[in-house]
């Protein structure tokens, strides 16, 4: 079969203005720990209504920093969702602390706020919610519950820069001690690869800040400073920084966020309407507190053709359409199960696994490629 087009699920967007500005970098003085990841990070953190932001060379290595600032450690407990990539519950593992898993709804694959308090034990110490392709999680009542169990929130927003809860953009701090974004090139924007910690709280800042460079620091020395050049090394930390050609990229992709987002806005109510009442999967909605950015759009096989997903998605690939699967339950993976997590600990997250599918969805996908998506999608399945 020849496929006249292939339309992954996702995929970056750089314009002429981006490498511009990257090439600018490229002829600068400082290509690497200059004055452009200071820049982006304010401009950042102004965009989500944060005080500060620090920026990573991943989202995973801002996650272990996020994790270390807040003082997660040996034997410590963390919940969170089990529908996420690996990298939400290995921050917690480098730090020797244990991640638990909670069960997610059905209707959005976000964390079941209401089964998370039969989770809390005497070791937890965090709760880390996963805004599932976009779709914030309800904050406020995590909140209520964190707060009643003496626990504190750090929220994975991998998938959900611009969304908003409750009116207000997802990073402002307003119900957790961080905040994480990822800036892989399938996100909303991109830095080749990146992330960055979102704060409004001045000592994890600091923190944050010595731990994507080695530990070390340049002020408030523990010994008297032996001349101007002086550091000191206050703990173990890594080389996580980013390069200042990534953040001239990051500073350039921001200024068209909210372009993007509006876009993947509306082709997902294209696709909800194309979609409506069909016979074949059904759709994840958004709840009324809650504005998704949609990183995904994922659909869930009906049960009638659940059994026939893995014949479903290769006849979507062989369509020309690059489906993948969001996320196999973290707890399923070989690693874990050595560690001891057994399968069944969460039914619903491992049901959502089986039924889930995510379709192209990303801003520069013109309305003949959403057309070409909805036509091919009907096809495959009406061929079963």
């Amino acid at each position: 079969m020849v496929i006249i087009k292939f339309l992954p699920y996702g995929k970056q967007d750089i314009g002429r203005n981006d490498i511009e500005d990257v090439v600018t970098i490229l002829k600068s003085d400082f290509i690497t720990q200059g004055p452009k990841i200071e820049e982006f990070e304010k401009k950042l953190a102004e965009y989500c209504g944060s005080k500060y932001a620090v920026t990573f060379n991943s989202g995973t290595s801002a996650l272990h920093g996020a994790y270390f600032a807040f003082g997660l450690g040996n034997d410590d407990e963390l919940i969170t969702s089990p529908n996420t990539f690996v990298a939400t519950s290995n921050a917690a593992l480098y730090l020797n602390a244990y991640p638990m898993f909670s069960d997610v709804e059905k209707e959005t694959g976000n964390l079941d706020v209401s089964k998370v308090k039969d989770r809390i034990t005497d070791k937890t110490k965090l709760l880390v919610p996963v805004h599932y392709g976009g779709n914030p999680v309800d904050l406020k009542e995590l909140s209520e519950i964190a707060e009643d169990n003496d626990v504190k929130i750090i929220e994975d927003a991998a998938h959900a820069i611009s969304a908003k809860y409750n009116g207000e953009k997802i990073g402002n701090s307003r119900y957790s001690e961080m905040t994480i974004f990822s800036f892989h090139p399938v996100k909303h924007i991109t830095t080749g690869e990146g992330g960055a910690v979102l704060t409004d709280n001045s000592d994890y800042y600091e923190k944050l800040l010595m731990f994507r460079s080695h530990g070390i620091t340049k002020n408030n020395f523990h010994n008297q400073p032996h001349g101007d050049w002086y550091y000191e090394m206050h703990f173990l930390g890594y080389n996580y920084r980013m390069t200042d050609i990534q953040a001239a990229l990051g500073l350039s992709q921001l200024k068209k966020l909210n372009k993007y987002v509006e876009r993947r806005r509306k082709i997902a109510e294209i696709y909800k309407t194309a979609f409506e009442n069909n016979s074949f999967f059904e759709i994840i909605h958004e709840k009324k507190c809650c504005s998704s950015s949609y990183h995904l759009f994922p659909i869930l096989i009906k049960d009638e053709f659940k059994n026939k997903k893995r014949e479903i998605f290769l006849k979507l690939r062989e369509e020309g359409l690059g489906v993948q699967v969001h996320y196999i339950p973290v707890y399923l993976q070989p690693y874990y199960q050595k560690l001891g997590y057994k399968e069944n600990l969460c039914p619903i997250a491992e049901e959502f696994y089986h039924k889930e599918i995510s379709i192209p969805m990303y801003p520069t996908l013109n309305d003949e490629d959403i057309e070409y998506v909805i036509s091919k999608i009907f096809k495959v399945f009406e061929s079963f």
